[in-house]
């Protein structure tokens, strides 16, 4: 990992417009991603963790520009990556590509796995077409499958089978930074360790940076270099592996790993259970957001929005911690 920065994201804001009546009049927004900032280093691979609806596939999709953002500002390997409009973005998005949580919704049922691979080389002409089934082959047997499977469709396959073949299709173009959305949550426990390995591999291998997101602390304790936690669409912690996951800092943070389930810990109480539900990002508390769920909360935290701030890269968002500085 170097420390080299391929994306640097700004004060990213996506919100999506509630409209009501005949004449569809704007009445409020769904906050999904509301002011997130945060740098990817060269070759690491950031974890982005959290509660189901709190922004981490919706901020995956706006880094990425399957979402135009609200507000904000992306930095990819310093170009403005916001401003690309048309063929500019087409040309850049060869870059960075993304892996789906479902593998057979993201598959076209009527094509062939080798017409589903064939396709990121047909839409950016690349390879003359003799070419691009010997490279079909190539990435078929990279991640693991054999050349055999090239006219098979993706109901042939198992979960498993088919995550590879979103793999390879994400790989096809040699992109610098892959954005994992949640990749073995639809899978067997026995098949994440494979595809897990499979992506350390072709990290290693491409020299690939990865934005991984996931709900699954287990699994991002084992694959990321970093990690950054959100709650309503904020990130609150973030921070190194081994410093997060040793020295949990922020409140929903601490919740967050006391409910990792532990051998021999089956029957101990958790200290710092989450209650509650995740308030509505179309009405979000005020202050931080976080305050109605938390054991440790004080006055201020219902009244004002608390920065990120801390040192050595572990940045919390917290009252607690107020003396700090950024």
């Amino acid at each position: 990992m170097s420390n080299e920065i391929i994306l640097d994201a700004k004060n990213v804001k996506k919100y999506f417009p509630i409209k009501k009546g005949l004449l569809l009049r704007h009445v409020g927004d769904v906050k999904a991603v509301d002011d997130v900032t945060l740098t990817v280093r060269k070759g690491e691979s950031l974890g982005l963790v959290g509660e189901s609806g709190c922004g981490k596939s919706t901020l995956g999709r706006t880094l990425i520009r399957l979402y135009d953002p609200t507000a904000g500002s992306i930095q990819f390997k310093g170009e403005d990556f916001v401003a690309l409009k048309g063929e500019a973005l087409r040309l850049k998005r060869k870059n960075i590509q993304m892996i789906f949580q479902d593998p057979y919704a993201s598959l076209d049922p009527r094509m062939t796995i080798g017409q589903i691979l064939r396709q990121p080389f047909e839409i950016h002409n690349i390879l003359e077409p003799s070419q691009r089934d010997k490279k079909v082959v190539e990435l078929l047997e990279t991640v693991g499958l054999k050349a055999s499977h090239i006219n098979r469709y993706p109901h042939e396959f198992s979960g498993g089978q088919r995550q590879r073949i979103c793999i390879a299709r994400a790989i096809a173009l040699e992109p610098e930074l892959i954005i994992c959305d949640e990749p073995v949550s639809a899978l067997d426990v026995s098949i994440q360790a494979q595809i897990l390995n499979l992506l350390k591999d072709l990290q290693k291998k491409f020299n690939l940076t990865y934005i991984f997101i996931s709900h699954d602390l287990s699994v991002i304790e084992h694959f990321c270099d970093r990690v950054a936690v959100m709650y309503l669409g904020k990130i609150v912690e973030i921070g190194s592996r081994d410093e997060l996951f040793k020295s949990p800092q922020h409140p929903y943070t601490q919740a967050l790993l006391a409910a990792i389930p532990r051998i021999g810990e089956g029957k101990k109480k958790i200290k710092k259970s989450l209650t509650g539900e995740v308030p509505s990002p179309i009405n979000p508390p005020s202050g931080c957001a976080f305050h109605p769920r938390c054991s440790q909360k004080i006055d201020i935290c219902s009244k004002k929005l608390p920065q990120l701030a801390g040192s050595n890269g572990h940045q919390k968002a917290c009252w607690l911690y107020e003396s700090e500085t950024p």
